[in-house]
């Protein structure tokens, strides 16, 4: 760490292996035109607080990962809880704000929420992982649950971000993706996750999501907005050649009552253009599974969604209330 200083006044940075003591950032705040080398594995030591561990911003970056790994030390903080109401973990674990190129960086053992990614100018994050695996089981801290807990992979408030060719394990109450606020190009293909989309009082415009492969999540596809959340809007989300299986409770989730699930829906936030179109998404749900859940507000879902290409086998049919415009699909 004592080295950071001089090494952000040059344009080319070497990371070695090192553990960052407990409770401190590691902080790269560099020149235009940087680029960043990974030449080693980083460990954070543990302590109770918000963190984050990892901080890089600057502009026109090229941070090289090289496949080593950034530990976040999870199993010593998780407790089944997450953030909520749990002891206070660092989350997120790495904040990304620089434009550029990010690649070929493992996240491993996230505390809680791995990424959070705030750039206004055109970022690639690609080949990445985040494997938070080791929280799939309890731990003495998690009353027999699964230790991890609102792992995020992605929380994105971005402008032209395109996230490619990557891989998260988490735990699969939190989501994969969450996105509060993007405009212009927002693609995640080939990613082998699960999608949710949560608006908070921002518009959410034209979001591609091609090619996710899903497997044993709670849900493949989900877009929730929050209750009392206004003048919001969400519109353009294309699904296109997706795969999910083993899916436990819902196919396709579409709800306006976060935080609750399926409850009574808000009226603050209107959706269109949803489509299950161009090559064929294929879903398949458990036994106990709702194949497709819709539950919007009143007049606040709008439009023609073209669901032709989408389809759903297993389970059960859900409820679809507060919207009657889905075409060239049904549950039956």
């Amino acid at each position: 760490m004592a080295d950071v200083t001089d090494a952000i006044k040059c344009t080319e940075v070497n990371i070695e292996s090192f553990e960052v003591p407990a409770g401190k950032t590691f902080e790269l705040d560099l020149l235009q035109g940087t680029t960043v080398n990974m030449n080693g594995n980083i460990t954070f030591g543990f302590s109770n607080w918000a963190g984050p561990l990892f901080l890089v911003s600057g502009k026109d970056i090229t941070f090289n990962g090289n496949g080593y790994t950034f530990d976040g030390n999870g199993p010593a903080y998780w407790d089944g809880k997450g953030l909520n109401n749990g002891t206070t973990k660092p989350a997120p674990m790495m904040k990304i704000k620089i434009s550029g190129i990010y690649q070929e960086v493992v996240v491993l053992n996230s505390p809680a929420r791995a990424y959070s990614v705030d750039s206004s100018a055109p970022l690639l994050m690609t080949s990445l992982t985040v494997d938070n695996s080791a929280g799939d089981k309890p731990n003495n801290n998690s009353d027999g649950k699964a230790a991890g807990h609102n792992t995020d992979g992605f929380d994105v408030s971005a402008s032209n971000l395109v996230i490619s060719n990557s891989n998260v394990h988490n735990q699969v109450t939190p989501p994969v993706l969450l996105v509060n606020f993007l405009s212009a190009q927002y693609i995640v293909p080939r990613m082998t996750v699960w999608l949710l989309i949560k608006v908070l009082m921002s518009p959410l415009l034209a979001t591609p999501a091609p090619e996710v492969m899903v497997s044993q999540s709670q849900q493949a596809f989900r877009i929730k907005t929050v209750k009392s959340a206004t003048n919001s809007s969400v519109s353009g989300v294309h699904y296109s050649g997706n795969t999910a299986t083993g899916c436990t409770k819902y196919g396709v989730i579409i709800d306006q009552s976060y935080p609750s699930t399926l409850g009574q829906p808000g009226n603050g936030v209107t959706i269109s253009d949803i489509d299950f179109s161009g090559s064929k998404t294929n879903i398949v749900v458990g036994s106990d599974a709702e194949r497709v859940a819709v539950n919007c507000g009143s007049g606040t879902c709008t439009g023609t969604w073209d669901w032709s290409e989408l389809e759903v086998s297993g389970g059960k049919a859900g409820n679809i209330t507060g919207f009657s415009g889905i075409t060239g699909f049904s549950q039956t």
